[in-house]
Parts: structure tokens; C-alpha cells; sequence
């Protein structure tokens, strides 16, 4: 009897379920989203910002994309999205597809049949989120668990007034030997400065706060109200209240948030940058950002709301599941990378797992899959340059990061949610500390799950995660500056699972084809021989052995100044500067015109002198020259 209510219920969801189309084409256009400085932005049918996507789970979604664009490919990722049995739609270029040229059009295709909460779109190419490709991803959950009167959607990011495509030549340039990151101009809230939030008095609202950026971490505090975290990165947990968020680019934090029963004062709702992340903090830029809770539209708005300390924020380490999984207690495969940022020999700073720095085959990796037989369980296929790793069916996978880096790193698995099961302090000032797996360690019972974690400086994190959906994933930091510069790796997780279940559909084919790529074959694009990687892409060489980047900052500001200092002496060589000698001597005191004099003197009797002596040289040489020619 309980099986045919399950049936029934199934069909019932089933029947219920709709279909979501939306026919999408980019382009450009100009906004002035904080106020200060207007400039280009990317549109999405001539509109910016983009649209939210809110959706029922168990619905299909649709996304026709065209590129608008003249000269750029672009593609798009669900983030969070696990993408069951439909990884050929989950973004990323050459990793699950080919990116799509100007004037062609990819169909995303699939459902989201498991998951419920707060997720956000945005394209997976070449930084083009930051200039507003994005927006959130919402699938509403019939059996919420927790009460409340009315939800709404808070986006934060920062903001720069030049395009990505302008920063990133001057960012990977041997200019910039230290990689340092291009500083934002301002902070944003729903895609606007100072944004106003109304309010009504004595309500629980349902907040669904999205860290929709590309660099930095921002501190999230309200002036005389608390946030109660109840689910991060589409997990639900236990409801923890706290003063203070920190979220990282690509986090989401949904929050219960109670209203005043007073309306007579407004409030303020603050942003902060983590500026441990900017290499400079520059005397214009302004750290807090302040944005309104708003009461009473006839009251003033507050001031800035300043806290003593930032460093009692939420430890979402510390979260406990609300659907409680328990703990992976042990692995079946192990991976062990360690984050490092160094130069390669064209003096450009990379990043690097394990010192390679990723670099994307000739053919998409699930075009690889497909095509590869029985040799897509071998990982050497893929290349030797995009870190791919293969993975089995149903195991248990750990990943442990070793961050050799001064920096936080917030890194994002696609495909999976996956346990935290050990994330280190800060080391800042300390050689790195890396994970050492035979010290004592008592992990949680029931571990915090989710999708984004980041790494302290000069530490490391341990997670967990259970093969169970077949698909190529990337696992990469998302500073979009650092996966621009290569931090990224790929797991193919069971390949043959993926033959035997997904088909690549006719669209995806030809968007390869319209770019001129090919679909099948190794990461060199050879379908004869797998194992022959010959012409693959690989990463620029190594420096010479002991040249560091202090070495290329030395020796660019060394060359650049030897070139200013000739520029400077050949102006002031060919400037006609009027009574020269005369401002000079001014200058001099008696002593020292004195000792000039004489000096003239001596060379004007030494002149005369040689004078009389070159006369008869050269008198005699003329003599010799007429006797040799006669």
C-alpha cells in the first residue's frame, strides 16, 4: 500500500512539474550601477541587470543563449546545480562544452529534480560575470522547513569601473610580476550602491544573501539587527543566530531576518571588503559600504553603522546539517593538492595546483569521455595539463588543499555539495602549514556540507564527497582573477557511467563545429591514437632555476628605470637651455668658480700647445701621402 502512495505522489509531482523557457541574447549596453562612473555592461536582451530564475523543484528549465557578442565566445554555469545525468549543461568552456561563437545559440537543457534553495547563474568565460552576465538561480521548496512572511533576494559583489577585458592584459603581465589582483571601485548590494531595503515593522523576512562577485570576501552586519543562518549554499541547517557573515564570491547564505515592532528610525545594513585580500588599499577606496533597512520613508537615513571588531563573525565551519549525513569516516581515493602562485618564464605570475597551472585542452574533456571507449577510465588522456583526476563510481573522494599562499582561496566543487571535515587557522605570518593527517583530530559528527569553502593563508582544508553523479566537474577557486590564471583542476567521475547514460545532444555538437572545435579525440584532439598527447596544450615553460618573483620585480623596475633615466638624459641633452654656462657658474661659490677659472686656463695653454704639435703632423703626413702617391 505504501508503494502505490509513493507511486501516486510521484505522479503527482510529476504532472505538476512545468517547463521553464527562456530565450536569452547578450549584448552590450551602459549602466552606472554605484553611482559614480557610468560604463559598459554586459545585457541580456538589451537589459541590465539580469533576470532572476525562480523555479518549483521537479521543473525543467530551458535557456536558449544566444552570443550577441562580435568577438567574444561566452557560455553559462548553474552554479550549485548538481546537473544529474545533464553534465554537458553544467558551463564551463572546454570542460563540459565547447563555448559558443558569436551569433550562435546553445540550448541548456535540464531539470532540477533534488534540489531546493538559493543557487545563481552566470557565464564561465573569461570573467564576463564581473561585467553583470548574472543572476539568481531560485528553486522554491514545497516543504520549507522553517516559518516566515515574505523572502527576498540580497546580491552583493563588488564593482570596477574598466571592463574585465581591459584588467586582465595588465593583470597577466609581466608588469604585474606579483600577481597582485586589480583593485574594485566600489561595493554593491542588488547591483546598486547604497541600496534601500523597505521594510515592514514586525515580520520575519526570508533572506537569500548571494555573493555574486569575482574577488573579494565582504563582512555582512546590520545596525540593531541579527541575521539566523538557515541554510548555506542550498544545505539547510540548524538555525544559528549570529551579528556577523562572512561571504566569500559564490557563497549564499539564506537568513531569517525579524523586523521592529518601531518604525520611527531607520537602520543600516553593512557591507565591508576584506581588505587582508587587496595587495594595496588605496586612499579613495571606501571599505564600508552602507546600505538601508528602511521603516519609515519620512525618517532620516543613518549613518554608517561601525562595529568595535570584525572578528566574531559566523564560523560556518561550525554549522550542523539539518538533514544530518553522517560522517565519511574514511576514503577510498585521495587527493592531495597544494596551491601555490608563482612566475613561469615569460615573467607572468600563474597559480597552480601540484605546479601546474591549468591549461584547457583542444577538446571539451566530456567530448573526450564520449569518444575514448574503455581508455576514458585512463586520466592521461585528458592531457597532462588540466589536472584531471578519474574518479570511481560511489566511492568516497577527499580532497585535501594545502594553501601555500598569504591569500584566502574560495574554491567550488561542481557536481556536488561534500563534507567539511578539517579546515585550519590562519597562518599569515608562518612558513605554510600543511594538513598532516597523522595528528590527533576529532572530526564533527555530523560535518557542514556545502559548495564553496575557503582556504585560510598558509593553511589548508579537508573535504569529502561520495562519487554518485556520474559527469566532468571543475573544482576551482573562484577569484575569477585566479582561475584566469589557472586554479583549476578537473574530475571525471565515473566515465564510463557517463557513456552509458547520457548522449551528447545535436546542439552541443554543433556549437563545437560553429567554433571550430572539434568533439572527439584526446586533449590534443587525436582520435587515432589516445595516448598520443603530441601537440596538446601545455603551460609556458619554467623559470630558470633561482629566479624568483622578487628577481622579475627587480629586474622590470630595474630595466624600466635604466629606460626613463636615458629618456630623461637625451631630453635634457637636446634641450636648448638659454645661458646655460651662466646659471651654472651662478650657482657655484667663489672657491669653486675660482678653481674653474684656473682650470679653463690651464686647458686653453694645453690646446695651444697641442695645436702647434698636430700643424706638424699633419704637415708631414700630407709630405708622405704626396711622396707615396708619386
Amino acid at each position: 500500500m505504501r508503494l502505490s502512495i509513493l507511486s501516486s505522489g510521484f505522479f503527482a509531482a510529476a504532472a505538476l512539474a512545468q517547463t521553464h523557457v527562456f530565450n536569452w541574447t547578450t549584448g552590450w549596453g551602459t549602466a552606472n550601477p554605484d553611482g559614480t562612473h557610468e560604463r559598459p555592461v554586459i545585457t541580456c536582451n538589451g537589459q541590465f541587470p539580469w533576470p532572476d530564475i525562480r523555479v518549483q523543484k521537479g521543473d525543467r528549465v530551458e535557456v536558449y543563449l544566444t552570443n550577441g557578442f562580435d568577438d567574444a565566445n561566452t557560455t553559462l554555469h548553474f552554479h550549485g546545480l548538481f546537473q544529474h545525468g545533464s553534465t554537458q549543461m553544467d558551463g564551463p568552456p572546454l570542460v563540459s562544452q565547447c563555448p559558443i561563437a558569436p551569433g550562435d545559440t546553445m540550448l541548456y537543457n535540464f531539470t532540477v529534480p533534488d534540489q531546493v534553495g538559493s543557487y545563481w547563474y552566470h557565464s564561465h568565460t573569461e570573467g564576463q560575470y564581473m561585467d553583470g552576465m548574472r543572476g539568481a538561480f531560485i528553486i522554491e521548496d514545497p516543504d520549507m522547513p522553517y516559518d516566515y512572511d515574505e523572502e527576498v533576494i540580497l546580491t552583493v559583489s563588488e564593482w570596477y569601473h574598466d571592463l574585465v577585458s581591459t584588467l586582465i592584459p595588465d593583470f597577466l603581465s609581466v608588469y604585474n610580476p606579483t600577481g597582485a589582483e586589480p583593485i574594485p571601485q566600489n561595493l554593491l548590494m542588488n547591483n546598486t550602491r547604497n541600496n534601500t531595503w523597505k521594510v515592514e515593522p514586525n515580520k520575519t523576512y526570508y533572506v537569500r544573501l548571494i555573493n555574486i562577485g569575482g574577488f573579494v570576501s565582504q563582512y555582512l552586519y546590520m545596525q540593531d539587527h541579527t541575521f539566523t543562518v538557515v541554510a548555506v549554499d542550498g544545505v539547510y541547517v540548524e538555525p544559528n543566530e549570529t551579528n556577523m557573515i562572512y561571504i566569500t564570491v559564490a557563497q549564499r547564505y539564506d537568513v531569517l531576518i525579524t523586523t521592529k515592532n518601531d518604525t520611527s528610525e531607520n537602520y543600516a545594513f553593512m557591507q565591508m571588503f576584506d581588505s587582508t585580500m587587496l595587495d594595496v588599499v588605496p586612499d579613495d577606496l571606501v571599505l564600508n559600504a552602507t546600505n538601508y533597512i528602511v521603516y519609515d520613508d519620512n525618517a532620516d537615513l543613518p549613518d554608517q553603522y561601525i562595529v568595535d571588531s570584525i572578528d566574531d563573525f559566523l564560523d560556518d565551519f561550525y554549522l550542523v546539517p539539518l538533514v544530518k549525513e553522517e560522517l565519511y569516516e574514511s576514503y577510498d581515493y585521495q587527493i592531495t593538492i597544494d596551491v601555490i602562485m608563482n612566475n613561469l618564464n615569460n615573467g607572468i605570475n600563474y597559480a597552480f595546483f601540484n605546479n601546474i597551472t591549468y591549461t584547457a585542452p583542444k577538446v571539451p574533456t566530456l567530448g573526450t569521455v564520449m569518444s575514448a571507449g574503455e581508455n576514458a577510465t585512463n586520466a592521461y588522456v585528458y592531457g597532462t595539463n588540466t589536472n584531471a583526476f578519474v574518479l570511481q563510481k560511489d566511492e568516497i573522494v577527499e580532497i585535501v588543499l594545502n594553501n601555500q599562499d598569504t591569500g584566502k582561496h574560495p574554491f567550488h566543487l561542481h557536481g556536488h555539495v561534500f563534507q567539511v571535515i578539517e579546515r585550519g587557522p590562519e597562518f599569515p605570518d608562518d612558513a605554510p602549514q600543511a594538513y598532516n593527517e597523522s595528528a590527533p583530530y576529532t572530526p564533527p559528527e555530523h560535518p557542514m556540507e556545502r559548495d564553496v569553502l575557503y582556504v585560510n593563508p598558509n593553511s589548508y582544508f579537508v573535504i569529502r564527497f561520495k562519487a554518485n553523479n556520474p559527469g566532468v566537474w571543475y573544482f576551482h577557486c573562484h577569484i575569477e582573477w585566479h582561475l584566469t590564471q589557472g586554479l583549476a583542476l578537473t574530475l571525471i567521475e565515473d566515465p564510463l557511467g557517463i557513456q552509458a547514460n547520457e548522449t551528447l545532444t545535436e546542439n552541443w555538437k554543433q556549437v563545437c563545429q560553429n567554433v571550430n572545435m572539434s568533439y572527439t579525440g584526446n586533449a590534443a584532439g587525436n582520435d587515432n591514437d589516445f595516448f598520443d598527447l603530441t601537440g596538446q596544450n601545455v603551460q609556458v615553460k619554467d623559470l630558470p632555476a633561482g629566479f624568483t618573483a622578487r628577481g622579475i620585480v627587480a629586474l622590470v623596475f630595474s630595466c624600466v628605470s635604466g629606460v626613463l633615466g636615458c629618456i630623461v638624459i637625451f631630453w635634457y641633452g637636446m634641450a636648448d637651455i638659454p645661458d646655460i654656462e651662466k646659471r651654472v657658474l651662478a650657482d657655484l661659490n667663489l672657491d669653486d668658480r675660482a678653481f674653474l677659472a684656473a682650470e679653463e686656463e690651464e686647458e686653453e695653454a694645453a690646446e695651444a700647445a697641442g695645436s702647434s704639435v698636430n700643424d706638424g703632423l699633419s704637415k708631414e703626413g700630407t709630405t708622405q701621402e704626396i711622396t707615396t702617391s708619386h
